[in-house]
């Protein structure tokens, strides 16, 4: 198995960035699958209002699906020491 970092795309224009506003969403995981696919498939599973509501399908974008909204890279233990993910956002 390998591990995923998936983060959404910095710079998205307001009028299409799935993360705003900011409140009840996922802005990362580490997901352990064998592929991207199944990577990006876990977190899409998992999402929150990122995804849109489960009301309204012409609202749901399903970003962690697609690399126009988000990143997913392979974790490996090479390169220098670095913090990997810090996930905050403050009120």
């Amino acid at each position: 198995m390998k591990l995923w970092i998936l983060r959404p795309v910095d710079g998205l224009p307001a009028n299409d960035n799935p993360w705003e506003p900011w409140y009840d969403k996922c802005f990362g995981f580490v997901v352990r699958t064998e592929t991207e696919e199944d990577a990006r498939k876990a977190a899409d599973d998992d999402g929150g209002d990122e995804n849109g509501h489960s009301w309204d399908s012409s609202s749901q974008k399903h970003p962690w699906l697609n690399p126009k909204y988000s990143t997913c890279l392979e974790l490996t233990t090479d390169g220098e020491a670095e913090l990997v993910m810090r996930d905050f956002a403050a009120a």
